[in-house]
């Protein structure tokens, strides 16, 4: 115990005679950790909040019966399966607004609840249940949740979902206007319906997975694999770090060996320092992370409500196992960074000298390595993107593309700063050249980090910027009126449209009315629309029939949208059999549209049919195409008239707004981890430079000697290190746009169902090529630096020093 005190104050030594190196060290450990912890934290939130939504539905383990057509049924079916001996329990549930929020009110019977029913639990005593039962009825709701007069008795339910209520059913029918109808009913196991039932109702087995959490699974993995780049970049900057304190600490190494330290011992020590630096940089950079995380947690849970309507908390709220995970991580992360220099440790012989040739050569055998991992990684993409299918695949294509790229870099690298040696004529352009070629080998690993995050700004950034100006031009199809208007009955909306048809400023008035059902056990929502020039012209159609719209008109066809079509194998001509609540519609497709940013399947169909076969649908929404300088004249008459306020009326300006707003928010976050990632990229270089520059002194002695300052020398070393990032760049370029093409052809699709055209944006590469320069010019400038500083005696004494 005594001796191996002694070697690690010897080791530690080291440390407190460069308190930098420490620094950097302790630095990339930490930003590792907490970019991958601040995604972890993100992740396990969502999830949390996804499990008690799965709990509220019956956690995975009940069977529900709904309607046919996704709408109410009659509380009488209820009864009567209750009375044929049905263990089945009742829940209506809708959305109900206090001021600007939507709240998800779900009404229950508690005295007939199934095990397995547990977040619809009340909790228990009598007391408790008589002020659930009876007026003015206890509210259930989580906290933070605003309510209003309509919930008189308000408690706080932690375990409850954001936005979400929970009421008596008698409660929920008047909340929601649905007198004598349910939801759903929960079953503690699936059974056939009585045949009385079977052709209105359907039996649905218990979700296991969780829809939520399956739908956003494209949502996570990409978060997954934002923070997992992340936290490989920042291994880099630990990589660099180790291999720089390995070779100073040589000569203390060879010396402990001489005087009896065994390699078990001495690598032992090594380990205990190495995790002890990491425990202190993991707790450092879990904290981060969780910083990180507080700070994108609202733009995430706006981006999951906006694409999914998936309520996540709005506060962290994480366990003991993400703080312990996090440490690990940076351990574990420690230790592969440093298992190079400890099996060097381990073997290190007593005598040997420095060997640049050797050192050369295998660098050679290690870029023939290289290209071999590299052609295999290719091999593996393409197969996923032939035979593969799913999310999985898609990511699995990605990447083996970057890793590919990753692992060719030195090679194309080492291609081109040969040719420019040849190409050159004076001696010390073709020496520049050599060396760059020679410093390849330690600084290859910080420039693949840079290619990686610049590449994944490309990719990343064509992708938003193709998808915004793609979504902009969807926005003005879609939203071609110009106003829309939301009546608080059916009976106010009928008033607002006769009265609108009367002005003459109006054109036309366009009902808006829906219905949700099931087509193939997949819920698609229909809308009805009346045929007019609003939609022929301006609707998004991707692909149609010749006469698609009159085959709409004449109900015998629909438009169906891209996800819809692409997950069930749609194409024009193809026949749809649609549930309604009086048995099923066959309809042909006659177009297909664009529908960005709905998880669900979307289909359009002429207003008069719909009605025919939903006639309880809701009628309260229209839309109507007035002159642009009579909007806001005739908004204000609207208001006037009808006592319209808040979201009731709208402008087809103020909506774009308020889409295009909700837009910018859903990439926030991919932003930010985009940012961030180039950011520790940036320190992975430099601190690869710095893990040279106490190294580089041996090559450069002799040109100083030969007559070179040390300006000209400390020029030099920033004009190498600038070409090696420009290079870099330009090798990322294509890159980047491999990954744009991957993430909006395949991983786009296979996640959300659509599929996006890919823009190119040449002043952004400019930009990213400019932020790589500055990146390795900052990144140059220190040890440039200290080379300007160097002293002649530190320079003559790299003649003597172990060479």
């Amino acid at each position: 115990m005594n001796a191996a005190l002694l070697v690690l104050r010897a080791l530690f030594s080291h440390w407190r005679r460069r308190p930098v190196e420490l620094a950097t060290l302790l630095v990339g450990l930490a930003v590792a950790t907490a970019l991958w912890s601040g995604v972890q934290a993100l992740n396990a939130q969502a999830r949390d909040s996804y499990d008690r939504a799965a709990a509220v539905l019956g956690g995975g383990v009940l069977s529900t019966i709904t309607a046919l057509d996704g709408q109410p049924f009659a509380l009488e079916d209820y009864v009567a399966l209750r009375r044929a001996g049905w263990a089945v329990s009742p829940v209506l549930e809708g959305e109900v607004r206090v001021d600007d929020t939507r709240l998800r009110v779900i009404g229950i019977e508690p005295l007939t609840l199934p095990p397995g029913a547990e977040g619809l639990r009340i909790g228990e005593g009598a007391e408790r249940l008589t002020d659930f039962l009876t007026p003015p009825n206890l509210t259930l709701a989580p906290p933070g949740t605003i309510l209003d007069d309509r919930f008189p008795a308000l408690e706080l339910a932690p375990d409850l979902p954001p936005g979400t209520v929970l009421v008596d059913i008698s409660v929920a029918e008047r909340l929601l206007d649905a007198p004598g109808l349910v939801s759903r009913l929960l079953l503690p196991e699936a059974r056939g319906l009585p045949a009385s039932l079977d052709a209105r109702l359907q039996v649905r087995g218990p979700d296991r997975d969780g829809d939520l959490e399956r739908l956003t699974d494209s949502f996570h993995l990409n978060l997954t694999a934002f923070g997992f780049l992340s936290f490989v970049v920042g291994l880099f900057i630990v990589y660099s770090a180790i291999g720089l304190a390995f070779e100073q600490r040589k000569p203390m190494l060879r010396t402990l060996r001489a005087v009896g330290v065994s390699a078990r011992l001495m690598t032992a020590v090594l380990v205990a320092e190495l995790v002890a630096l990491a425990l202190i940089a993991g707790l450092v950079g879990v904290l981060a992370g969780y910083a990180i995380a507080a700070a994108l947690l609202p733009d995430v849970a706006a981006t999951l409500r906006g694409l999914y309507g998936a309520g996540v908390a709005g506060s962290l709220n994480l366990d003991a196992s993400w703080w312990v995970a996090g440490v690990a991580i940076s351990v574990a992360g420690a230790l592969a960074a440093a298992g190079t220099s400890l099996w060097r440790a381990f073997h290190l012989p007593l005598l040997a000298s420095a060997q640049p040739q050797a050192w050369l050569g295998a660098q050679r055998r290690g870029l023939k390595f290289q290209i071999v991992g590299a052609t295999l990684f290719t091999a593996a993409a393409l197969a996923a993107l032939i035979l593969g299918d799913g999310l999985a695949a898609g990511f699995v294509v990605m990447g083996g593309v970057l890793i590919a790229a990753a692992l060719a870099l030195p090679s194309l690298l080492a291609a081109i700063l040969a040719l420019g040696a040849r190409l050159a004529r004076d001696p010390l352009p073709q020496w520049l050249w050599a060396d760059a070629r020679q410093q390849l080998s330690g600084l290859s690993l910080a420039l693949m980090a840079l290619m990686l995050a610049l590449a994944v700004n490309v990719g990343v950034g064509t992708m938003v910027d193709s998808f915004r100006q793609t979504f902009l031009g969807w926005l003005d199809q879609r939203l071609a009126a110009e106003i829309y208007v939301t009546g608080t009955d059916e009976a106010e909306a009928r008033a607002i449209a006769a009265w609108l048809e009367t002005r003459p400023e109006v054109g036309a008035v366009l009902p808006i009315t829906s219905a949700e059902t099931r087509v193939r056990d997949w819920p698609v929502e229909v809308y009805g629309f009346r045929d007019h020039p609003t939609y022929r012209h301006n609707w998004p159609l991707l692909a149609e029939a010749p006469d698609a719209w009159d085959a709409v008109a004449a109900a015998r066809a629909a438009l169906v949208s891209e996800q819809m079509a692409r997950r069930m194998d749609l194409a024009i001509g193809d026949q749809v059999e649609v549930p309604t609540p009086d048995g099923t519609w066959p309809l042909e497709v006659a177009a297909i549209y664009s529908d960005y940013g709905n998880p669900s399947g979307q289909m359009m169909v002429a207003v008069d049919a719909f009605d025919a076969r939903w006639p309880d649908a809701e009628r309260r929404r229209m839309a109507a195409r007035v002159a642009p300088d009579a909007v806001e004249p005739l908004m204000s008459n609207l208001s006037t008239t009808f006592a319209l306020e808040g979201d009731a009326m709208i402008d087809q300006a103020s909506l774009k707004t308020f889409s295009r707003e909700v837009f910018e928010k859903t990439f926030t976050v991919t932003l930010a981890l985009n940012t961030l990632t180039l950011a520790v990229a940036g320190i992975a270089l430099l601190t690869s430079l710095l893990t040279l520059s106490n190294l580089r002194l041996a090559q450069l002695a002799p040109l100083w000697a030969m007559g070179l300052t040390r300006v000209q020398l400390a020029r030099i070393e920033i004009g190498k290190a600038l070409i090696l990032a420009a290079l870099t760049a330009l090798a990322a370029l294509p890159l980047g746009l491999a990954v744009a093409w991957i993430l909006t052809a395949v991983i786009n699709v296979q996640a959300f169902g659509w599929k996006l055209p890919v823009f190119l944006f040449p002043g952004q590469w400019a930009a990213l090529l400019l932020l790589a320069l500055l990146t390795a010019f900052v990144a140059a400038l220190w040890p440039a630096w200290r080379l300007r500083r160097a002293s002649p005696v530190s320079l003559l004494r790299s003649f003597s020093n172990e060479r």
